[in-house]
């Protein structure tokens, strides 16, 4: 009996730590990249539609089942880089979308799908400051390539549960990095 109580006592620890862990930070996969969960909310099924008329503008949000919605900070600092890398989220994925705006210095996004290796450059206080990863297993990498410290807030709706990101290997882009 003591034996059966001393185990279940560590499942529940362990369960504790694994818990209280997840979601709390994206694994940097560079030195000078971090991501922080600022907040997260459960909702059960959502259906939201606005219309309005002038200007017309329409809205649509409809899941099914319950949804994880994260507020997720991601800071670039190249400082921590000494000169011998490029902070980088490294190639990753999430299981739905991600509306991303960038709040300091520029960042660099590659798709990837794109056999060129375009870069999509986003700058903090400019018309170009904000942009939307579908997720879905969407494969993408964000870089700081600018040499200074950059920072964004990622909004993230997805399903209840989910791991919010998914790292993947390099897909087949033609980048060099």
């Amino acid at each position: 009996m003591k034996a059966r109580l001393g185990m279940a006592a560590c499942l529940v620890i362990l369960g504790i730590a694994l818990h209280s862990g997840k979601g709390q930070a994206t694994p940097p996969t560079t030195p000078g990249f971090a991501g922080t969960t600022l907040a997260k909310g459960t909702y059960g099924q959502i259906l939201s539609h606005v219309h309005t008329t002038p200007p017309a503008w329409s809205e649509l949000i409809l899941t099914k089942g319950s949804s994880d919605l994260y507020v997720q900070e991601n800071t670039w600092d190249p400082a921590a880089c000494r000169n011998q890398c490029v902070p980088s989220t490294g190639w990753h994925t999430h299981p739905g979308p991600s509306f991303v705006i960038v709040t300091q210095g520029s960042v660099t996004v590659y798709d990837g799908q794109d056999r060129a290796c375009t870069p999509h450059v986003y700058t903090a206080g400019t018309p170009d400051n904000a942009f939307v990863d579908p997720g879905g297993g969407h494969v993408h990498i964000v870089r700081d390539e600018s040499g200074s410290a950059a920072k964004a807030i990622a909004v993230q709706l997805i399903p209840a549960g989910a791991e919010r990101r998914q790292d993947t290997p390099q897909p087949k882009a033609r980048c060099s990095f």
